[in-house]
């Protein structure tokens, strides 16, 4: 397999690390991550397209080894995340390229095509959520109710998911066989999780996150006007973002490719193979990737 590289990159007073993997003038792939992880989440996924794609995956501020300034230095909402992952883009001449999404990953990268819809050539969600269809209510209650209302109370009955057992429970639920997961995954984000002052910065990501709402009605105007092509390969047991999430980009792309697999809320730790599989058959049978917006 192609080598994979870790680096950073300075954006303003902050350093972006990032794993990179492939030819440097192939078409990129920008991987984009979810909470509570980082682009350790695609140590596997990035040397397996590294054939095809320039793959590139950073960490986004506040979490795995980018970064993690306290929430009094750096304003942890979305909007801020994605202005870094431009100016990140911008340091490292990156212009066009198919987005990977997967958990917050998403947000950002509706923000990033919503500021610059010729630079998204094409979008490849797995478990990356962009229509309300895609919340399992009993999930996002306490968040919507955090977001609505910072109060004590609120914040102590969100507090549980920057623990152990909620980390360990996003890589475990939806799982057939829970052995065939390893549990680094969990513990790398745990140790990163546990640094001074990161819980201040993901409740405030919390919080933010009803914003991410009112971006959708311009994220489904932008899917339906440009006709970008859409793979949704999701782990159809995800008991945060439900399969109704994946089946909704239909609405807007008709022709959009769905996977419902057999795995929860990070599939790539138990279909790694399913889904590089799936990435190449979509990509053969779509000629328009890298033309549509031409």
């Amino acid at each position: 397999m192609s080598a994979v590289h870790h680096r950073t990159v300075a954006v303003g007073d902050l350093e972006v690390f990032y794993r990179e993997s492939g030819s440097s003038d192939a078409p990129v792939l920008l991987l984009l991550h979810g909470y509570p992880t980082s682009s350790h989440m695609f140590r596997h996924l990035i040397p397996a397209l590294a054939d095809r794609y320039r793959v590139v995956a950073p960490d986004h501020i506040g979490f795995g080894r980018s970064s993690a300034p306290s929430a009094d230095d750096f304003d942890y909402t979305f909007e801020s995340l994605t202005k870094v992952t431009r100016t990140f883009l911008a340091k490292l001449g990156i212009t066009r390229y198919t987005v990977y999404v997967q958990d917050y990953g998403a947000p950002i990268a509706w923000r990033l095509a919503l500021a610059e819809p010729e630079s998204v050539e094409a979008v490849i969600s797995q478990n990356g959520n962009a229509y309300e269809e895609g919340f399992v209510p009993a999930f996002w209650e306490p968040i919507w109710n955090y977001g609505a209302d910072r109060s004590v109370e609120n914040e102590e009955a969100l507090r549980p998911a920057l623990g152990r057992e909620a980390v360990e429970w996003q890589y475990k639920h939806g799982v057939a066989d829970v052995t065939a997961i390893d549990p680094d995954s969990w513990e790398h984000d745990l140790a990163l999780l546990g640094r001074p002052g990161v819980d201040r910065a993901q409740l405030n990501l919390f919080a933010d996150y009803t914003t991410n709402r009112r971006l959708y009605p311009a994220v489904h105007d932008w899917l339906r006007t440009t006709r970008i092509p859409v793979l949704a390969v999701w782990g159809k047991n995800d008991e945060i973002f439900g399969p109704a999430g994946a089946e909704a980009f239909r609405n807007d792309v008709p022709d959009a490719r769905v996977e419902l697999m057999n795995g929860g809320h990070f599939l790539l730790e138990s279909h790694l193979d399913d889904v590089v599989r799936i990435i190449d058959e979509w990509r053969s049978e779509t000629p328009e990737i890298g033309k549509v917006l031409q």
